[in-house]
Formats: C-alpha cells, sequence, structure tokens
C-alpha cells in the first residue's frame, strides 16, 4: 500500500513537470486535428442521422413532441447534437489513451527511469510490435464491451461503476505491458502483473473515474454545444493530462515494484560455499614429497 500512494504523489508531481506539460500538447493538436476534421466532414450526417433516428421510433417521437408541447421548444435541435457528443466521447477517449501511450509513454518512462531508477538494469522482455498487438486486441475488446453495455448505462448506479470498470481494464492492460517492456524480462514482468493484479486494476478504475470528469464540460447542456469548438479541445486536453497522469503512476509504481522483485531475488539465490582448499604435502628439491611433521 505504501508502494501504491508513494507512486501516485510522485506521477502527481511529475505532473508539473514542464517537459510533461509541452508532451501533452501533441496528443491535443492531433486530437483537434481529427476532431475539427471529423467535424467538417461528418457533423450534418451525423445530426440528420440522429434524428432519422428519433423520427422513425415512434415511441421517443411521440415524447419528443410532448415535451415540445410543454414548453421545451426546439428539443429536437439541442437533443441531436448532444446525442452525437456523448457517442462521440468514447471515441476521444480511447484516442486519447492510445496517442499518450504511442508517444507520451516512452519519454515519460524516460524520465523516470533516468531521474530515479538510473541503474536499473534493462531486459526488453516487451517489444513495440507486442505494445501495438497488445493495445489493438484490448481497445477493441473494451469497445465490443462498451457496446454491449450500453443499455446499463441507462441503470443510475450501473452508469456509474460499466463504464470506468471498462475503462480501468483497457489502462491496466495498455500500461502495464508498456512501463515494464524495456525494463522488465518477460518472467519478471508476467511475475509483477501476477502478484500487483489487483492493485494495478484498481490504478487502471480510479484512472477511469478521473477520465470521466472532463464529461461534466458538457453539463450546461445546449451552451456547452454552442461553446464545442472550445470545450473539445480543452477537454481532450484534460484527458490527455489523465492519461499521462496514468502513464506516470504506472511508470513509478511498476519500475518500484521491479527494483523490489530483483533484490528479493537476489536475497533468495544461495551463496555458493566457498571452496575447501586442502594445501599439497611439501616437496622436496627433485619433486619428491617429504614426510609431514607433526608437532
Amino acid at each position: 500500500m505504501n508502494l501504491l500512494f508513494d507512486s501516485f504523489w510522485r506521477a502527481v508531481a511529475y505532473c508539473l513537470h514542464p517537459r510533461v506539460i509541452l508532451l501533452s500538447l501533441l496528443p491535443l493538436l492531433l486530437m483537434a486535428a481529427l476532431a475539427l476534421g471529423l467535424g467538417y466532414f461528418f457533423w450534418e450526417a451525423a445530426l440528420d442521422a440522429v434524428r432519422d433516428t428519433f423520427e422513425s421510433w415512434s415511441i421517443l417521437a411521440t415524447m419528443i413532441h410532448w415535451l415540445e408541447g410543454i414548453g421545451l421548444a426546439n428539443l429536437k435541435s439541442v437533443l441531436a447534437p448532444m446525442v452525437v457528443v456523448f457517442l462521440s466521447t468514447p471515441v476521444i477517449v480511447v484516442l486519447a489513451l492510445l496517442m499518450v501511450a504511442g508517444f507520451m509513454t516512452p519519454s515519460m518512462l524516460g524520465l523516470v527511469a533516468s531521474r530515479r531508477f538510473p541503474t536499473l538494469e534493462r531486459k526488453h522482455g516487451g517489444s513495440f510490435l507486442g505494445s501495438t498487438l497488445g493495445a489493438l486486441w484490448a481497445t477493441v475488446a473494451a469497445l465490443i464491451a462498451l457496446l454491449v453495455s450500453i443499455p446499463l448505462w441507462f441503470v443510475p448506479p450501473l452508469v456509474l461503476i460499466v463504464p470506468p470498470l471498462i475503462w480501468g481494464w483497457l489502462t491496466y492492460r495498455v500500461m502495464s505491458y508498456d512501463v515494464l517492456a524495456e525494463h522488465a524480462s518477460k518472467d519478471e514482468r508476467r511475475t509483477l502483473m501476477r502478484r500487483h493484479r489487483t492493485t494495478l486494476f484498481g490504478m487502471g478504475v480510479l484512472t477511469g473515474y478521473l477520465g470521466a470528469a472532463p464529461s461534466l464540460v458538457w453539463a450546461s447542456g445546449a451552451i456547452a454545444i454552442v461553446l464545442a469548438p472550445v470545450l473539445v479541445p480543452v477537454a481532450v486536453w484534460i484527458y490527455t493530462l489523465v492519461f499521462a497522469f496514468a502513464a506516470l503512476w504506472f511508470a513509478h509504481f511498476a519500475l518500484a515494484a521491479l527494483q523490489a522483485l530483483r533484490r528479493e531475488t537476489h536475497v533468495a539465490e544461495p551463496v555458493p560455499a566457498p571452496a575447501l582448499v586442502v594445501p599439497s604435502p611439501p616437496t622436496d628439491a627433485a619433486g619428491a614429497s617429504l614426510p609431514r611433521i607433526h608437532p
């Protein structure tokens, strides 16, 4: 538990490092360009698709007409953009995580290793290909889980539990491999992930809850839609900082745990006993053995 809290506060302090702040701007620029590009080409089409869906569902259409009849005018025009933004938010989260893992995690891992673990041996138990394939299958699995669990989001308690659990599992899978790929061997990585599986998963879940915080920028309803060009980059940057914090937290925790594991292994290794040296018998000049003289 001490290792968990120690790595947490160290990660918070490292988030204020100028290098980390500057690195967080790169995913922000890429995400902003991607969001603006997708919005430019697909925003109207997405709105039309949502409105057509509203019209095709008779129960939903009747409910919207009833709400508009009691004073909520233009509800459809406000509700459609909110649905599009709500559905696109998980995609933004996943892309932010992958970009942090791809661009920021190696640099921040190097920062943590050089400042805190300069003598820790690098055994290169992972590879870029393994990291990429692992991140891809974990992302696909998380997206499938999100799609399957969407009906549960309409149950008030579950909407606060299910998505963070999925984000937590994804963060745990991606970050645990990346921060140990260079320093740990395959056996060491498997040992650490088996020994600290619950703690690492809990770290990922907490990160998932922190990642949900930027969604509060949409709580202002219609005003959030008007201010979307400003709020979207802000939300993406907050997402990036949250995942950057996760990378630093996992790096501090995993490297400290790896160092402790190697110390345990070194202490547990049996020390060979010194060989018994038997003195050879004395010889004369010709090499013949002389009789031993006992006192």
